[in-house]
């Protein structure tokens, strides 16, 4: 389990009615094979030693004799598979005949949970064969062992602590309070579902909807297995659907209909920290429940679950759409209010023709659009100095002219050189206090053309600049509304790309256009032959790595070394830039808190929020000293 991840596998096979020899088989044959590929904790259908539709056979006592005989093939044959194996099968017990799911690893039964809920409405008649679970957990003589039986036992793994599982049947799942809700409470951080769920339009999006909603509800990983083909298809027939969740998402699902395995790695340890992080996670340990131990010895995990280099910025082209939609509002929507809270006669932005504060722009005109207010209200301002280009300040001022707003210049070389005079500073010298002294003028310029205004400025920084500490202290850290606080910059490209739907018949396509295809800079310093000369990403950092590095830190709290193994995966940059721009990370992340301690309000955006006020609360004089000692 090396950073928390386990193999887990949903896999289902062409079951034989009632041939119990042949299924045995079969599942030994899976259980040999994912051992050998890896996986460490699989889950087969529900009752798949007999097959599901037995119907009346059930109560053959050749058929009980056959599946037990079946179970016990299997352990033996398994004795040295390195894997856990959940199966379904029929077991009596005190005259009283249960659904079960017998949990086995290597040749032994460690325990056998019977299904709670028995349902017994219209194709279901369960209840004609088997008995709901008792309510306390006993002992079930097997092969002359004493095994324990019940629904209210966790399995624990020895040498991987945030490795436990519970298990519950089909039914158990679809009731009012499934047997999972208890699980999770004592301490299981996966459920496996043993199924049999027959296919009927729209139950598999019902379904889906389940898994995934019960994973998050639970914080938990949910493997799902269901039968499928094989079954008798007398009344029904079974799709073969297997669904690996964890926390609200699916990480893999088949395609229905497809006997076969399904196969992910949950993270055990990223579930573990988030029940943690959650103050009201319920947690107890109840004496009804026991925890039976297991011993698997930790194994390199080879990772096949999707790790998207922009974790900020949805997969799905649709998704994008709608999410950058959702956030423009949200940002427009926070904004009004403090415009109509403060009786605010306008708002002043500081436009340079890059991305943020572009986004800036296109929040307040859409704030303004919703509150019936001329756009004219809206005063961007150019403060081009030292390091401003022709390109930037054109965009910049054919964005502002197509958007309506009020467009000013306020060249602020003069007073920049005044200030260098009169603080004794050499403007030969492009040093910080070069750098800086321009971004505290263009400050000083908006807070007195708002005053002069009754206005309000609205600030255009990014969740990532706060990250990294990349802003002006008193410069353009500060404002009077951050409307961008809580917004990535590989998020921001998407927003401003989506402005142009957003907009659309308003002409600033090509604008806007040519603002994504600019560098990312804060122009502080003179220009080289008219293009850019200082890029923000040969200093600091590629975004693209950052924004990795900030989700999987700071939202998840993982370690540098795990952070950096899925950085390693998701993207092909070569180890050594990888480490160093993670240490750079850190390092910047821990040293310019001070700056983040007095950050303006600023709505939030995501599930990654520095505001501290809000979701992130640090001292500044935090030593990085732990994490960048586990890098090196």
């Amino acid at each position: 389990m090396k950073d928390g991840f386990i193999k887990t596998a949903a896999a289902s096979f062409d079951v034989t009615v009632a041939d119990c020899v042949t299924n045995a088989e079969k599942i030994t044959e899976i259980i040999k094979n994912e051992a050998k590929n890896g996986v460490q904790l699989l889950v087969l259908p529900e009752l798949c030693i007999t097959g599901y539709t037995c119907s009346d056979l059930f109560l053959q006592s050749e058929l009980l004799n056959g599946a037990e005989e079946a179970l016990k093939n299997i352990c033996e044959n398994t004795k040295s598979a390195d894997i856990i194996a959940v199966a379904g099968l029929p077991i009596s017990k005190n005259s009283r005949l249960y659904n079960c799911a017998a949990v086995l690893y290597k040749g032994e039964i460690l325990g056998v949970v019977p299904k709670a809920n028995i349902p017994n409405y219209n194709e279901f008649y369960e209840k004609r064969h088997f008995c709901p679970a008792p309510k306390n957990n006993s002992t079930l003589t097997l092969f002359d062992k004493e095994i324990p039986f019940g629904t209210n036992l966790i399995f624990a793994c020895a040498d991987m602590k945030n490795f436990t599982f519970a298990a519950e049947i089909c039914e158990d799942l679809w009731v009012a309070a499934p047997p999972s809700v208890n699980h999770a409470k004592n301490g299981a951080n996966i459920i496996v579902n043993l199924s049999a769920s027959n296919e009927v339009i729209g139950k598999c999006e019902y379904r889906r909807s389940l898994v995934s909603g019960q994973s998050a509800r639970l914080v938990c990983g949910y493997v799902y297995c269901s039968a499928g083909d094989g079954e008798s298809t007398t009344d029904t027939v079974f799709g073969a659907h297997h669904i690996i969740a964890e926390n609200g998402v699916v990480l893999k699902e088949n395609t229905l209909f497809e006997n076969g395995v399904v196969k992910t790695e949950i993270d055990v340890d990223r579930i573990d920290g988030e029940r943690r992080k959650i103050g009201s996670y319920q947690t107890e340990v109840s004496p009804d429940y026991k925890t039976i131990s297991f011993d698997m010895h930790k194994k390199d995990v080879e990772l096949t679950r999707e790790i998207p280099q922009t974790p900020f910025v949805p997969a799905d082209a649709l998704k994008i759409d709608e999410r950058c939609s959702l956030i423009l509002t949200m940002q427009a929507m926070g904004l009004k209010k403090r415009i109509v809270h403060t009786h605010a006669k306008g708002v002043v932005i500081g436009i340079s023709g890059g991305l943020d504060s572009t986004l800036a722009l296109l929040v307040a005109v859409r704030a303004f659009d919703i509150l019936k207010r001329s756009r004219t209200e809206i005063t961007a301002i150019s403060m081009p100095c030292f390091g401003t280009t022709s390109r930037t300040k054109s965009n910049a001022e054919k964005l502002c002219t197509a958007m309506g707003v009020t467009f000013k210049t306020v060249d602020i070389k003069k007073a920049v050189n005044q200030h260098f005079e009169d603080i004794g500073h050499d403007p030969n010298n492009f040093d910080v206090v070069y750098e800086n002294s321009q971004a505290r003028e263009r400050e000083q310029v908006l807070m007195d053309y708002a005053n002069k205004t009754g206005a309000l400025v609205v600030g255009t920084g990014d969740l990532s600049e706060l990250a990294l500490g990349w802003a002006t202290y008193n410069g353009d850290h500060m404002s009077m509304y951050g409307v961008n606080a809580g917004v990535p910059k590989t998020l921001v490209r998407y927003l401003v790309r989506h402005a142009k739907k957003l907009f659309d018949g308003e002409n600033i396509g090509e604008i806007l256009d040519d603002i994504l295809a600019t560098p990312v800079s804060p122009e502080l310093l003179p220009p080289k032959e008219g293009e850019i000369a200082q890029k923000t990403e040969e200093l600091v950092g590629p975004y693209e790595l950052h924004d990795f590095y900030l989700y999987y830190a700071v939202r998840f709290a993982f370690p540098p070394k795990k952070v950096l193994r899925l950085a390693k995966y998701a993207f092909s940059y070569d180890d050594e830039i990888l480490v160093h721009w993670l240490k750079t990370f850190y390092r910047r992340f821990f040293a310019q808190q001070f700056k983040r301690s007095c950050l303006p309000d600023g709505p939030k955006i995501g599930s990654v929020s520095l505001s501290p006020r809000g979701d992130w609360r640090m001292p500044s004089d935090a030593a990085a000293k732990l994490w960048l000692d586990e890098l090196e």
